[in-house]
């Protein structure tokens, strides 16, 4: 949008550094003055170290359930309550980090995420039964959900513009590698330590980052003094939260074990999330707003973000789909499973780094149009598996689906958080942060539902188990590869932002 429309701004905030200038017939300015400054880059390195962990900790837990099942002596549907808690907590809490951020400052907000995930991982190590471990997972999320806005709103705020890209591929890096690192690490922990290990190994690394943080990070930016309304963050998590349960309920309806009919919560959650919009919308005219949804008036915040939506729901879709094909249809253990998928994810963490160089001198067009490609032949490739399929196959297909993200996800983030003025940085990052969590959830509702109805449908005619599975599977990677168009057409629409610091939100 132009200055004209610009949102009205308060006390300006500190940017991110200016590049150096020189004046005609003077000497040109330093080169490291065109640099991060120290205290800076320690900062940014340390929240890089400590979202690691939090990331690294969400899917520990898929390979510890079955013998935290065991110990507790659970069910699988009670069981699976540690990662829907997780799942819920995240969507209710991420939604206020733009108002947490811009209230009290980076200092409080990473103190308070840190220590709430410190608290949550202790309490996890040492709980005794079932409710205390699945209130430490809420404990934990709870931290979980302020790093990542916390993250992304610092780089914005410290990084200049021309070197966003190569601070968010290494952000890119912590986002891909920590969750393929997740169940190969608890893997191994859990044969010498057992599930509580999981947690114990986490715990030692979080208190590091709360103790070197508490003497590095300070703020830096000024801190906007507005009161939290109690109400909009009840029609958050009435709203927000309703969504990703009955979305996350919708796999288990297809397979016929659901004890709350998913479409109850799903309208619900959309009732409350349209009250909570009306809600922001009332408050953006005093500039209270929780959530504040003036972000959208920027059309390569929204672009960008409803690129990154589709792409994530395709994602989220196939990275729970792919273990399914893998176990049930080529007979391969959890633990060799979580191996396999594990050089696709640091293939997409590494290439992070060489996205973001890229990004700050070509753009993100040049970046995106190739990596949906490669996605969609992955998902091509997925396409083709039937239980007479090599496993290095599925392995190969994989690695070409983790670049293509590569090449999609930095440019989207750069992009669409780079289109906003600094003010909006943090209600931009917690936007982001609320929609990967939908999108998650619809991911992995649309992929379980199609594979589940098709497959029900081929053990009718008389297919067996696996040729049903992978035939269900056939047709949710063809719909992801139709998601991914979308994100196609959307990518050719976005330019990089202007680099002027402080400049108007871009149309």
């Amino acid at each position: 949008m132009d200055a004209a429309s610009a949102p009205p701004t308060p006390a300006p905030q500190a940017g991110p550094p200016q590049p150096p200038t020189a004046t005609p017939g003077s000497a040109p300015t330093a080169a490291p003055s065109d640099r991060l400054p120290r205290e800076h880059l320690t900062v940014i390195a340390l929240l890089i170290a400590s979202a690691f962990v939090v990331i690294l900790n969400e899917t520990t837990m898929g390979v510890a359930l079955p013998q935290i099942m065991e110990d507790m002596h659970v069910t699988a549907s009670t069981g699976q309550w540690l990662t829907t808690i997780f799942m819920l907590t995240m969507a209710v809490v991420i939604p206020a980090t733009g108002f947490l951020l811009q209230r009290f400052g980076t200092r409080v907000s990473f103190l308070l995420a840190m220590s709430l995930f410190t608290a949550g991982t202790l309490l996890a190590a040492l709980a005794p039964g079932f409710t205390v471990l699945l209130v430490a997972r809420a404990v934990q999320a709870s931290g979980t959900a302020i790093m990542m806005p916390l993250l992304m709103t610092t780089v914005m705020n410290l990084v200049p513009p021309h070197h966003r890209g190569k601070v968010m591929g290494n952000v890119s890096l912590v986002i891909a590698a920590a969750p393929a690192l997740g169940p190969t690490l608890s893997g191994a922990v859990l044969g010498p330590l057992g599930w509580r290990g999981v947690f114990g190994v986490v715990l030692p690394i979080a208190v590091a980052a709360l103790v070197v943080g508490g003497i590095m990070v300070r703020d830096f930016a000024e801190r906007a003094h507005k009161p939290l309304d109690v109400l909009s963050l009840l029609l958050a998590a009435l709203g927000f939260g309703g969504l990703v349960y009955g979305l996350s309920s919708l796999g288990e309806a297809a397979g016929g074990h659901v004890p709350v009919n998913p479409a109850l919560p799903i309208v619900g959650g959309a009732a409350f999330l349209a009250l909570f919009v009306w809600r922001q919308l009332v408050l953006a005219r005093s500039d209270d707003a929780l959530l504040d949804l003036r972000v959208f008036l920027s059309r390569g915040f929204s672009t960008g973000l409803g690129a990154m939506a589709a792409s994530m729901l395709a994602m989220f879709g196939a990275f729970i789909v792919l273990p399914l094909i893998l176990q049930r249809a080529l007979g391969l253990e959890p633990l060799a499973t979580g191996l396999m998928l594990l050089p696709g994810g640091l293939a997409m963490g590494l290439l992070g780094p060489v996205v973001g160089n890229l990004y700050d001198r070509v753009g993100p067009r040049p970046l995106i149009v190739p990596g949906t490609l490669l996605v969609v032949v992955a998902f091509a490739g997925f396409a083709t598996v039937t239980p007479q399929t090599t496993w290095w196959f599925v392995l190969a297909a994989h690695v070409v689906l983790s670049l293509g993200l590569a090449f999609v996800f930095t440019p989207l983030f750069t992009t669409a958080l780079g289109s906003l003025t600094p003010r909006f940085y943090s209600h931009g990052s917690a936007a982001i942060g609320t929609v990967q969590q939908l999108a998650g959830a619809a991911g992995t509702a649309m992929f379980i539902a199609v594979v589940t109805a098709r497959e029900a449908s081929l053990l009718g005619g008389g297919a067996s188990g696996a040729e049903a599975l992978t035939g269900g599977a056939r047709i949710a990677f063809l719909v992801g590869g139709a998601v991914m168009l979308v994100v196609l057409a959307l990518g050719v629409t976005l330019r990089k932002p202007a680099t002027a610091p402080g400049a108007p939100m871009a149309h």
